[in-house]
């Protein structure tokens, strides 16, 4: 649209010059770029929608932010997703359905709790597998047999008796 209105304008002011071109251009060319980028309002939502669109939006991660959830993110994704989730949940999709759609569109990084599946055993039980090989390091080191000391030799007696009476 702004580049139609552009083109227009120039060609209509192209021979009066640059300044007379933005003194007619930019009043006119405001108002649409106004009109383009103004986003439409959004009714507010029931509160079963609402609901819904809680619980849902805080199992997300925001693509961008990887950190946030897609309810507390503020990345344009982030903004355009959760256009995208209320309109499904308006729809009448299911969680589940919603979910499918998401982890076929995103992958499962979308999910804070990704699914258990053979990719993310690793992640899943890698830590108890640490855990138990430490225990099992730890347990070894311990029930270890210490080395037997050597007996004192009579000169080491005598030198150590002389350094308690003193």
């Amino acid at each position: 649209m702004r580049r139609v209105l552009k083109l227009c304008l120039l060609l209509c002011f192209g021979a009066l010059g640059v300044s007379v071109w933005a003194q007619v251009s930019l009043p006119l060319a405001l108002p649409a770029v106004q009109a383009v980028t103004a986003a439409p309002a959004q009714a507010p939502m029931s509160a079963a929608v609402q609901a819904r669109w809680d619980h849902i939006a805080t199992d997300l991660r925001c693509l961008v932010c990887q950190n946030e959830s897609l309810a507390s993110s503020n990345a344009e994704l982030a903004l355009d997703l959760r256009r995208e989730l209320r309109s499904l949940i308006e729809q009448g999709q299911s969680d589940a359905d919603i979910r499918t759609f998401l982890l076929s569109r995103y992958g499962d990084f979308v999910l804070y709790k990704p699914q258990v599946k053979p990719v993310t055993w690793l992640l899943w039980f890698g830590p108890f597998v640490l855990l138990a090989l430490a225990l099992v390091v730890a347990l070894r080191l311990m029930r270890r047999t210490p080395a037997a000391h050597a007996p004192l030799t009579d000169r080491e007696r005598e030198r150590a008796r002389q350094l308690l009476e003193s």
